[in-house]
């Protein structure tokens, strides 16, 4: 985690503008000719919306613009706007003070992580989560705390507008804020990119339109561009007839970058099919903390230097390790020679370690480096005792680039939270568990269930891997070998996966070939839109 002493004035800010094609559209869609709306912008910055207003002329009723940062407040403040009131304060504070309410809120919010409110602006987050029956978390990011508190200050009929990070779709602390925006609001439009809006940093981000209209109607849609150049040609009309239904049970909201029929097919299976989930046939934990990876996670070179063959276990701590769903004691021995990091060092108590003076001059190494003094380390009884060591019966692999792995681990090593610890449930056979993974079925849910960053990067957490339908059966074992084999041969997963589908979801469980390629459409669909974030526009 980032101290706050090291983060940087614009990272505490959480000031990263908006380009003026985005500010542009936001405004074109939320007035629509309307000339009378009262218009809150509730983190301006330098006053990119309000430059937007201007330039377009813009009729509206009054503006209201809040800004914390004094240089920037002023910059907005010399943009001259009539009936516009720019306060030099924090949104928070604001939004639980007044009693205006408006017709329009847009802007791009700060992305400002809960460690680095002052207090006061920790009290009037939770105020506001308060206000809106939501739970508060101290992972929740500021953009989050704006969106509610935007939502309350609208009218009975009322719109918002924002720039958000795409993390709104998926991660775990904005669950409150989905479920509040789907009831709150009766039309909610997401319009992302596949190219990055702020390639500096890595942030995908989406536009997030949201109608209040008390038609007793929720209805969502998703629109996909190459880039904000494509928001010129966005028929206007089609963000007023959203089709889809919310769903108030769905976590997440990857899934309505599907079709209908695609979300049908989904909700069907989870209905009628039958098909279990890994957390019912397995459970998933997270790898050993060690607290410094990289000094209880060895090459060799360095047990050989220090004397520690009396503490060395095999490790599996990198995915690029892995060549295939089986990692075998030959693939350990492998990386070992390969001088990769291959060894856990499963130390024991100073007062066992007396007959080993290199061991103990390896541990006074750590101390050297302060190892001792990091919280994982300092915590524990003695620094150098690994707590929760044991070794799974197979291995997931936490963050995923083609497609998400789960390996039956035949060399018994020890991982690092690099990689999630899967272990058995009474009467799972693993090669059947890990042979039945590799169908398109469950690397569709996979994507569904996970999150993805800029560089088209798939993270799954233990909850969210044991979430994933997987088309289990005993007599999977058979095509361990098979699967195994052609991966190391390093075959196409997609031509894998057409024996596969036919062998699991087909063989096994009944699937058409109309709902295998549904399936396989949909894992595509969500992979490829994940594996393009992060390629910046051609030059």
């Amino acid at each position: 985690m980032q101290l706050i002493e090291n983060a940087t004035a614009q990272k505490l800010r959480g000031g990263f503008y908006t380009p003026a094609p985005i500010a542009d559209f936001i405004l074109k869609w939320a007035v629509n000719g309307v000339r009378d709306y009262e218009i809150l912008e509730p983190s301006c910055g330098d006053g990119v919306f309000l430059d937007s207003i201007k330039s377009q002329n813009i009729h509206y009723k009054s503006i209201t613009a809040i800004e914390l940062d004094e240089v920037e407040a002023q910059k907005a403040t010399n943009i001259d706007l009539d009936n516009t009131q720019i306060y030099q304060q924090d949104f928070h504070t604001f939004c639980n003070q007044t009693d205006k309410k408006y017709d329009l809120v847009i802007g791009n919010p700060p992305y400002i992580r809960y460690q680095y409110f002052d207090r006061i602006q920790q009290i009037e987050a939770e105020k506001i989560f308060n206000r809106a029956r939501l739970s508060y978390s101290k992972l929740t990011n500021a953009w989050v705390s704006f969106v509610v508190g935007s939502s309350l200050l609208l009218k009975e009929k009322g719109k918002i507008g924002f720039v958000l990070p795409a993390e709104i779709l998926q991660v775990s602390y904005a669950k409150p804020l989905r479920q509040f925006l789907a009831r709150f609001f009766n039309k909610i439009n997401i319009i992302s990119f596949k190219t990055l809006v702020f390639p500096d940093i890595q942030q995908e981000v989406v536009l997030l339109l949201c109608e209040k209209n008390n038609s007793g109607k929720h209805h969502i849609e998703h629109i996909e561009l190459n880039d904000i150049e494509d928001l010129k040609s966005v028929d206007m009309t089609a963000l007023k007839s959203t089709e889809k239904q919310i769903d108030f049970q769905s976590n997440k909201w990857t899934f309505y970058f599907l079709d209908q029929l695609e979300i049908d097919f989904l909700e069907h299976l989870n209905k009628e099919k039958n098909i279990p989930t890994i957390g019912s046939l397995a459970a998933v934990e997270v790898g050993m903390t060690t607290g410094a990876n990289k000094f209880f996670s060895v090459p060799q070179s360095v047990i050989n230097q220090y004397n520690l063959q009396d503490y060395t276990k095999p490790l599996v701590g990198r995915s690029v390790q892995v060549k295939s769903l089986r990692f075998t004691p030959e693939d350990w021995q492998e990386n070992k020679q390969l001088g990769a990091r291959a060894n856990f060092l499963h130390f024991s108590r100073i007062a066992d370690m007396q007959s080993n003076p290199d061991a103990l001059s390896y541990i006074r190494y750590g101390e050297s480096l302060d190892i001792h003094k990091g919280y994982k380390c300092r915590i524990r009884d003695e620094w150098q005792i690994v707590p929760s060591t044991w070794v799974s019966d197979a291995l997931f692999i936490r963050r995923n680039n083609r497609f998400p792995k789960l390996i039956v681990n035949e060399a018994e090593a020890y991982t690092t939270d690099t990689m999630h610890r899967v272990k058995l449930k009474k009467d799972t056979n693993i090669n059947a568990l890990c042979a039945s993974f590799y169908n398109s079925l469950s690397f569709a849910f996979a994507e569904i269930s996970g999150r993805s960053y800029g560089g088209g990067v798939l993270e799954l957490m233990p909850n969210e891997a044991e979430k994933i339908l997987i088309p289990y059966h005993e007599k999977h074992q058979d095509y361990i070998c098979e699967i195994d084999e052609r991966m190391r041969n390093k075959e196409s997963i997609d031509t894998i996966l057409i024996d596969t589908n036919q062998k699991m979801l087909k063989d096994s469980f009944g699937f058409s070939n109309k709902e295998i390629k549904l399936a396989d459409n949909i894992w595509q669909k969500l992979s490829n839109r994940r594996m393009s974030r992060g390629k910046k526009k051609p030059v």
